[in-house]
């Protein structure tokens, strides 16, 4: 017997770590486990054999913290939005930065460098190169332990070189002596080193790391986010039927068996049959559908789904986590917990770059001291190695790229969840969309009039609108638009239409049988229309007075006007577009074909959704799913990049990569250009910032690097690294 848990994991830095975790968890016996770096998660499968306690102990081996889940959660009291680990963050990085600046500013500026300016820069510095650089130093050594460097490594190295050495100067150098000035001259020449500081880099570098660190983490704090919000779908109280006595209760107490009333507009409470009475429900969130479906006496309805229309007493049937809605979080979470984890490039890089500059910085020791060289002086050129390596640029490369891109995605309407959103759009080669309320508006809306001979439409489209103004189903509102008056008598048939009195006649609208029922015949021009609104998907709704069909009035979801261009944008960024629904077969191919698309899969539901996702990943695929409903949730999640349509609901907001904030199709491929964009910039930003490292490294060995060359040097690299990437302001 094996049993499935999640652990909560902190102190990952980067997607090595989480990979790290996974090969430690998976070494025991009888365990599978898989752990996401972006929801700092691990789900764990584990034997008989193995206790939970083994789990936690195995990841705190590996020099990492685990947690099991909270049992004592209360499922009425939302989790504490606050995330202590971000906070503490933010902290670090608030106090880092106000200590820094002036330690840059006496650095760069001769005219601030008064009496014993050195002894003040190392106060200020300390604090931030030791308490500010801590999570660095720390995954630093966990690293080690494990025989591996990252991009950590390369920073804890370079700020405690550059620190230490500052200590060495101020203490045993004469860097202490007062009046000493780093005067601005930008001249090559060999010293002993312990006449110079460099402790505007210890601290420079850290406070530039932390702003980068905050920032992803900070995006990456929402992953969770989208199963709280769909959890919160579910209706809160419910009303039970106890011996003929309405009792309200909390929806979570509701047992199997129990048997609860839906008002009109409220939510099922959780998945039931019905007992009595007949209604629509409103069940777009699983369907995607705009039309309610019809339920009446032993039609099953599932939990979170809305009431369009009368009474309904349900009977419970499952309650908990076995509902429809708990299945689709779980469908998220899965999709979430399986997303590709991009390791960050700056990783990867760092993987080789740190051992080579130990390595260069142990024979450049080797030999000065071999030459014959002062030791102060070999030592000096060494640690130059180490403090010119320390990648300052490189920590701005790509938090600076995503401010201004996600900035400049934001006044365009698009909003980026993070750097791992971005990684996937360079791939990307699939789109699949959703249709009701992406590629179409999501509401019913009148598309045609067809009266019969002798009838004027307008006389049709009046009195059908007039008495359907006194209905509250979805496709009656779509009629009712722009009209009102009086109706008198009027009467719901349970899903097949309406009657009443209007402007003294005596009218029937629905669905033809119960225009024939009413002895209404349709005339053989009627018959027609009927046919071929229902052979494109539309739905057909009949209006007949004193004996007679008069017309046929046709409602649809509408394809929106941008749509087809959407279209066309995506096929010219090189992605073929998929459309995916859980409408129809003959609605999805009628609006396929009026957008361009030649791919359509129809009727498919949620976990369907992510399924056909997942399968087309398993063919090679890099899959972006655009979608606005609660049904698209998984699926954005399943899917290499999730855009959401701004419009649609929190639960899909939440669970894709990229939020259009506009209901308009074409910002999607606007959202793909930008992240490339974007990437590209990081990319070129990342290229500078190692070419300069590579660059001075020589220059550094040679023991030639005086700190007004290597602040300079620095600074230029890093105005280079901003300016390229303020670039990314002129995106159109």
């Amino acid at each position: 017997m094996t049993t499935d848990v999640e652990l909560a994991i902190t102190g990952m830095t980067c997607a090595s770590c989480a990979n790290r975790i996974e090969r430690k968890l998976n070494k025991l016996d009888g365990v599978e486990a898989s752990v996401n770096y972006a929801t700092e998660k691990a789900r764990v499968r584990f034997a008989e054999t193995v206790t939970p306690e083994d789990l936690l102990r195995t990841v705190e081996a590996a020099g990492y913290s685990a947690a099991l889940p909270r049992r004592d959660a209360d499922p009425e009291r939302p989790e504490d939005d606050r995330d202590p680990e971000l906070d503490a963050l933010r902290d670090r990085l608030v106090v880092s930065a106000l200590l820094t600046v002036p330690v840059i500013a006496m650095a760069m500026v001769p005219a601030l460098q008064v009496d014993y300016w050195q002894w003040l820069s190392l106060t200020l510095a300390a604090p931030v190169a030791v308490w500010g650089a801590w999570p660095f130093h720390r995954a630093a050594v966990t690293n080690l332990r494990h025989g591996a460097t990252t991009m950590d490594t390369l920073v804890s190295v370079g700020v405690l070189a550059a620190f230490g050495w500052s200590l060495v100067a101020l203490l045993a150098g004469t860097a202490g002596e007062p009046g000493m000035t780093h005067a601005f001259e930008l001249s090559v020449d060999r010293s002993d080193g312990l006449s110079n500081i460099y402790l505007e880099t210890a601290a420079g570098v850290t406070t530039f790391l932390l702003a980068g660190r905050w920032f992803e983490k900070r995006s990456k704090r929402r992953a969770g986010d989208a199963l709280r919000a769909l959890l919160d779908l579910g209706a809160k109280d419910v009303v039970v039927l106890r011996d003929g006595v309405e009792t309200p209760m909390p929806a979570d107490r509701l047992a199997v068996g129990d048997v609860f009333v839906v008002r009109p507009g409220e939510k099922v409470a959780t998945d039931g049959v019905v007992e009595t009475g007949t209604s629509a429900v409103d069940a777009s969130m699983l369907t995607g559908e705009p039309v309610p479906v019809e339920v009446g006496p032993g039609d099953a309805v599932t939990g979170a789904t809305v009431n369009a229309g009368g009474r309904l007493v349900v009977r419970a049937t499952r309650v908990g986590s076995d509902t429809r809605l708990a299945q689709m979080a779980r469908l998220v979470e899965d999709a979430q917990s399986g997303k590709a984890r991009a390791q960050r490039l700056a990783d990867r890089v760092s993987g080789v770059f740190v051992p080579v500059v130990v390595a260069l910085a142990v024979g450049t020791l080797g030999f000065w001291l071999g030459t014959g060289v002062d030791t102060s002086a070999a030592f000096a050129a060494a640690v130059s190695v180490l403090i010119i390596a320390c990648p300052c640029a490189l920590g701005l490369a790509t938090p600076t790229a995503l401010l201004v891109g996600t900035g400049r995605g934001a006044q365009l309407g698009i909003l980026v969840r993070g750097p791992e959103a971005l990684e996937q759009t360079r791939r990307v080669d699939t789109v699949v969309l959703d249709k009701t309320g992406t590629v179409t508006t999501g509401r019913m809306a009148l598309v045609d009039v067809v009266a019969d001979e002798d009838v004027a439409p307008g006389d049709v489209r009046r009195v059908a609108g007039v008495l359907e103004s006194a209905s509250e189903h979805p496709v009656a509102r779509a009629l009712a638009e722009g009209h009102s008056g009086t109706v008198e008598d009027f009467t719901n048939v349970p899903g097949r239409g309406v009657r009443g009195t209007v402007e003294g006649l005596d009218v029937v609208l629905g669905r033809p049988a119960l225009l024939a029922e009413s002895g209404m015949p349709l005339s053989p021009r009627l018959t027609e229309a009927v046919d071929r609104a229902e052979a494109s998907g539309r739905t057909a709704v009949v209006v007949g007075w004193d004996g007679r069909a008069r017309g046929v009035l046709v409602v649809a979801d509408t394809v929106k006007d941008t749509s087809a261009e959407a279209v066309e944008r995506f096929r010219a960024l090189g992605l073929s577009p998929v459309l995916l629904t859980g409408d129809n077969e003959r609605a999805a191919r009628a609006v396929a074909r009026e957008v361009g698309i030649d791919d359509v899969v129809a009727g498919v539901l949620p976990e369907d959704k992510v399924e056909h996702v997942r399968r087309l990943q398993q063919q090679g695929r890099v899959v972006a799913m655009v979608g606005d409903g609660v049904n698209d949730a998984a699926a954005l999640a399943q899917a290499d990049l999730g855009i959401a349509m701004g419009a649609g609901t929190d639960v899909a907001i939440e669970a894709s990569d990229l939020t259009l904030v506009r209901g308009d199709l074409r910002v999607a491929a606007d959202a793909v250009r930008l992240s490339r964009r974007t990437l590209g910039t990081i990319r070129s930003n990342l290229v500078w910032a190692f070419g300069y490292n590579v660059a001075a490294l020589p220059l550094a060995a040679a023991g030639l690097l005086n700190p007004m060359l290597a602040g300079a040097a620095m600074a230029l690299s890093s105005v280079f690294v901003v300016a390229n990437s303020l670039r990314l302001r002129t995106f159109r």
